[in-house]
């Protein structure tokens, strides 16, 4: 049977080939550490596991609207109003199977062939394969450690051409831990602002900081950034539901109504 060029240009998951690998030893009495999976080292808690238990218990087991059930969207605008200082309306909110999910349904809503996305690296391996998937080409720009690993503006700059399209935020990142401040976020989205690049805002660790760091996200900096700004975030990491594949993004409403619509006949 001949695959797809589509298919066969893709490289597996290697994060997720490792943590299988993992397992196996794990299974197999060998005391191992892996480091592959953004995975938190306790379990979902238990008022969490309760609550699905019992909505499985009273029926709630039916389709559901694509974009999500109405309560957990209203739940998610809530809680971004209150934790991050950004006003979505429900029907900009789509909840999908993770945020894996909600960042390549982002890239494939948005992006198309002949269109570039920068991504800073070192990245997350699964960004360039969703880019190449939506037929765009990723753009690597390398940061250096003594700007902590993060993008700084003139590297944004000098990476852009006529063709770029958008770019990947990853704050707090996987897999350096650097968290972007206001100031620096600011800069980049200054940029982007002046180009009117896309920004997906990645912002699935936004719990996972220590010491001075704070989160700041990418759509609450003002209206100029919000307009440009495809907000993800999910609970794998904060709750530890990595298996229970829920994530979501937020975006301006046009933006979030395409991806409803792809995501209608991609899940159900």
């Amino acid at each position: 049977m001949q695959l797809s060029s589509r298919a066969t240009s893709l490289t597996p998951s290697l994060s997720l080939s490792i943590d299988s690998k993992a397992k196996a030893m794990k299974s197999e009495g060998i005391d191992v550490c892996t480091f592959a999976a953004g995975e938190p080292d306790f379990d979902t808690p238990e008022h969490i596991k309760a609550a699905a238990i019992a909505a499985l218990e009273s029926g709630f087991t039916k389709y559901t609207p694509s974009s999500g059930i109405p309560e957990l969207r209203q739940a998610i605008s809530e809680k971004l109003h209150r934790d991050n200082g950004i006003n979505y309306k429900p029907n900009q909110i789509v909840v999908s199977t993770g945020a894996k999910h909600s960042c390549y349904n982002a890239i494939l809503a948005t992006c198309q062939p002949g269109d570039e996305v920068i991504i800073p690296s070192p990245y997350w391996l699964s960004y360039p394969e969703m880019v190449r998937l939506a037929g765009a080409e990723p753009v690597f720009v390398q940061t250096k450690e003594e700007n902590a690993w993060k993008l700084t503006r003139e590297e944004f700059e000098n990476a852009m051409t006529p063709r770029t399209k958008m770019i990947i935020i990853n704050s707090p990142n996987n897999p350096t831990g650097a968290v972007y401040t206001r100031g620096e976020l600011e800069a980049l989205g200054a940029v982007a602002a002046e180009e009117e690049i896309l920004i997906l805002a990645d912002e699935i660790y936004e719990k996972l900081v220590y010491d001075e760091n704070v989160h700041v996200s990418m759509a609450s900096l003002g209206q100029e950034y919000y307009d440009l700004t495809i907000t993800v975030n999910g609970f794998s990491k904060a709750y530890a539901m990595t298996g229970w594949r829920l994530g979501y993004l937020a975006a301006p409403e046009p933006v979030a109504k395409a991806i409803d619509s792809i995501q209608s006949h991609v899940t159900s």
